[in-house]
């Protein structure tokens, strides 16, 4: 953790001192080696469409290694030949990351996990009774055999064991408790994951959660949470305070139906708004969301949060009057963080309908033009008029054709300096 006497205000962001309240942070209780555990290869590739090949795997799995992320789910070998080759080649790599496999509770699964090179295993099988005898048509006392029998194998193997107990949070208390306590039992687990696989905990929910599975299993804890509610960082942050130390996320929170937790969002919120440094390279953070986006071909909104394209573009005049007075000074009186932090472009004034008097001056200081206030007011009810015409933004070189055209009708028509 940084050392900063007002953490909440550094050079490179501002965020609130009501996070830093002595009553609010006696509350918090985040382990001292808290990790981040990268899913993107496998759960973000469940993403409807998103299809990676084993060269966008590699690739991938290099990019966050880069960037300092701490364990890498590098996919399940069962899927295909093509998947156990990129684990395999990924695992093969010693890129510094900590490598797993994802795998069901089969034997099969586990043979193909060990035969790549992983260093651990999330060992996954359905934790809710419903979902046993109505999704898989299993019973409940198969689902804990197979799960006894496969973390077993692979506790044998050398392999690391995260049991993954899906739909967690669904499960009745007995069913979740039963299932995992027959694994600590009879089986092996390294550690527990937390796992919301349908997104539906409240984040007053998450320290029951997280307090119910510490009381009863002596391992680490770690989260996978959903976004299907928008709720997976916010569930993620709250379980880590309280002592969960492995947060599984995606990059752009990619995955099944709304994804999981953006592992951008997650990994800044962190560091800005709890004083807590994981070691990633946030500077990193922007270019390897728009590796995975290029790769996935997946779009995402332009306003996204920490990697978002159009983020420290300001269009709005009150805003950019900040701006400018600003530059210099101090700009996270205008942004929670600066774009520097997450690898993004400066920020830019931007012409549109919602622009300003500042925004004009700045544009043509940087178009190379003068004019006079009369001359700048003008030159604002056109670039108005044109972006609402065109419902877009201008261009500086559409924005440099208005003034120069404005401040000559003007100096034709003789009107006063």
């Amino acid at each position: 953790m940084a050392q900063s006497t007002t953490p909440w205000h550094t050079g490179q962001w501002f965020t609130s001192p009501w996070n830093h309240d002595p009553a609010v942070r006696d509350q918090l209780g985040f382990p001292p080696d808290l990790r981040i555990h990268d899913a993107t290869l496998r759960d973000g590739e469940q993403q409807a469409g998103v299809v990676f090949t084993a060269d966008d795997k590699i690739r991938i799995a290099e990019a966050l290694a880069a960037a300092g992320v701490h364990r890498i789910e590098a996919g399940l070998p069962a899927v295909s030949p093509d998947d156990e080759r990129a684990i395999r080649e990924i695992a093969r790599r010693n890129l510094g990351s900590e490598i797993y496999a994802f795998s069901r509770c089969l034997i099969d699964d586990v043979k193909r996990a060990v035969d790549c090179g992983v260093a651990g295993v999330a060992l996954e099988i359905p934790s809710s009774r419903h979902l046993i005898e109505l999704g898989y048509r299993w019973t409940v006392e198969r689902a804990i055999a197979s799960s006894v029998e496969a973390t077993s194998y692979a506790h044998e193997h050398g392999l690391k064991v995260s049991f993954f107990p899906i739909d967690a949070t669904r499960a009745s208390l007995p069913d979740y408790l039963d299932l995992v306590s027959a694994v600590a039992r009879d089986g092996h687990l390294d550690a527990l994951v937390l796992v919301d696989t349908f997104g539906t905990l409240t984040p007053q929910a998450v320290g029951r959660f997280v307090a119910e599975s510490q009381s009863r299993f002596n391992v680490p804890l770690e989260t996978h949470f959903h976004m299907d509610y928008g709720m997976g960082v916010a569930n993620s942050l709250i379980a880590a305070a309280h002592g969960a130390s492995m947060i599984h996320v995606t990059v752009g929170g990619i995955g099944e139906r709304a994804g999981n937790a953006p592992l951008e969002e997650t990994v800044l919120a962190l560091r800005t708004l709890y004083d807590v440094d994981l070691g990633i390279h946030t500077e990193q953070l922007t270019d390897l969301h728009r590796l995975v986006m290029k790769l996935s071909g997946v779009a995402q909104p332009s306003n996204r949060p920490v990697t978002g394209t159009r983020l420290f573009d300001v269009e709005s005049g009150i805003i950019s009057t900040w701006v400018r007075n600003l530059r210099g000074v101090d700009l996270t009186e205008s942004f929670p963080f600066l774009p520097e932090l997450v690898g993004q472009q400066d920020v830019r004034l931007v012409l549109g309908k919602g622009s300003g008097l500042d925004s004009v001056a700045d544009a043509l200081e940087r178009v190379g033009l003068t004019a006079t206030a009369d001359e700048i007011a003008a030159i604002l009810v056109e670039v108005k008029a044109e972006s609402l015409a065109r419902k877009s933004l201008l261009e500086l070189d559409e924005f440099e054709r208005i003034a120069r055209s404005v401040i000559a009708q003007r100096a034709a028509s003789g009107s006063p300096a």
